[in-house]
């Protein structure tokens, strides 16, 4: 693996992806998979913060439009990305690698709270930190926290591993037509609502110029690539 060009990363994973070939919840086997990639970057000198979503377990949003209290489904989805935590630091350890989860919501019994210096000191340690439960708050999404983070800890760069290849212009699911970028700056992310990440996370990544960098975590290896500067992927800049 080639040496990356960043010092420090946040890997925001979706948690949709931690199913694998699955419906629901967590394939051991494919998390295993992930953790594997995740050591070899770290091997490389690479720093690494972990943020992954619940929506392989729970999605607040969905269940709000259901009927069910946003606030409260909002904190029932933190919950779930600390059960992906959990399951992403037993895979990660199983491997060697020593982990440490950091939760928004405090609950000692199973992980520490979020405390920037502690979390720095982890990082100096060569441990990769996983920060959990978002922000902490309803209304904002892991993707909200994984901005927040990423700048918190001075990160050189966002990357956001998902079920697509990049950014398109158009949901390519559904166009056969989309066209994806190669680049593309953050404002017209905003302007035409690319849904790359919440508008809130996309404009935390400008004001405090964190690129993103957008790719399909599916494909085995592909973490790999994009920090050896390859693969297919979309990255958000300033100047794009």
């Amino acid at each position: 693996m080639s040496s990356p060009k960043y010092k420090r990363i946040l890997l925001k994973l979706s948690g949709e992806v931690l199913m694998g070939s699955q419906q629901f919840g967590i394939d051991p086997q494919f998390v295993s998979e992930l953790a594997g990639e995740v050591k070899a970057a770290r091997e490389t000198g690479l720093e690494i913060c972990l943020v992954i979503g619940g929506g392989n377990i729970f999605r607040g949003m969905a269940a709000s439009a259901k009927g069910m209290d946003r606030a409260q489904a909002d904190y029932m989805g933190m919950l779930a990305t600390v059960m992906n935590a959990l399951a992403m630091q037993d895979a990660l350890e199983q491997l060697g690698v020593p982990t440490r989860v950091q939760s928004a919501i405090e609950m000692d019994k199973v992980c520490e709270p979020v405390i920037r210096r502690r979390a720095e000191r982890h990082l100096d340690k060569g441990r990769v930190v996983i920060f959990a439960a978002g922000v902490g708050a309803p209304y904002f999404t892991t993707d909200s926290g994984a901005a927040l983070r990423a700048a918190e800890m001075r990160c050189d760069a966002l990357l956001k591993g998902t079920s697509v290849d990049g950014v398109y212009d158009s949901d390519p699911k559904s166009n056969p037509d989309a066209k994806r970028f190669e680049s593309v700056d953050y404002d017209t992310v905003l302007a035409d609502n690319l849904k790359v990440m919440d508008a809130s996370a996309v404009a935390l990544c400008r004001d405090n110029d964190i690129p993103i960098v957008v790719f399909s975590v599916r494909e085995k290896g592909n973490l790999a690539r994009i920090l050896a500067g390859e693969g297919t992927r979309t990255i958000v800049t300033k100047g794009a």
